[in-house]
């Protein structure tokens, strides 16, 4: 058998065909389909969500195309009634948050500073109570933590390792209550 690369998964077809693809081989053929309804940037964000979920949180190296489409369309789904909301109802709370900011305010110590910082500015969104926080210029946020004037391997980690630690404070502050979490 021939080991897969980390960057594609393989999708099992009805009749058990596997063919491998990478996140942005899905969401090209995605958009196709959907274009209309979402902003082809949000459509490859939300199946290379999709995507990690399967292969880095799960392990898995297949999955079958259904399994696949259910998971991006319980996504899709959630996005979709937030958006719908009817004029009657009240719009759904979006927070944003600027990674840049919070990074600048870190000066010379760099990560050591940030990361209490960002669990502080979580914190304080979340108890706001609302529907989804959103966590901008994450890209610039890791270049300025780096030092760094090109992206590179250690940019990369730096990028994983604040994804992780939003994720993981997200899951011990936020106590039952819904709210997603967006990171770009």
């Amino acid at each position: 058998m021939i080991l897969l690369s980390e960057d594609y998964l393989v999708l099992q077809t009805d009749c058990g065909e596997g063919v491998p693809y990478s996140a942005e081989m899905i969401s090209v053929e995605i958009m196709g389909e959907m274009a209309s309804l979402f902003d082809p940037e949000f459509l490859k964000q939300a199946a290379a969500a999709v995507f990690h979920y399967f292969r880095a949180e799960l392990g898995r190296e297949s999955v079958t195309l259904a399994e696949f489409a259910d998971a991006l369309e319980k996504i899709l789904r959630g996005f979709t009634v937030a958006a719908a909301a009817q004029p009657g109802s009240p719009a759904p709370r979006v927070l944003q948050s600027d990674l840049c900011r919070l990074a600048g305010a870190a000066k010379e110590a760099g990560e050591l500073f940030f990361f209490p910082l960002l669990r502080d500015e979580l914190r304080a969104q979340l108890s706001q109570s609302p529907q989804m926080l959103c966590f901008g210029g994450l890209r610039q946020c890791v270049k300025q933590l780096a030092r760094a004037r090109r992206w590179s391997t250690r940019c990369q980690t730096l990028h994983d390792q604040i994804v992780e630690f939003l994720r993981s404070c997200m899951s011990a502050e936020n106590c039952g209550t819904s709210c997603a979490l967006v990171v770009k």
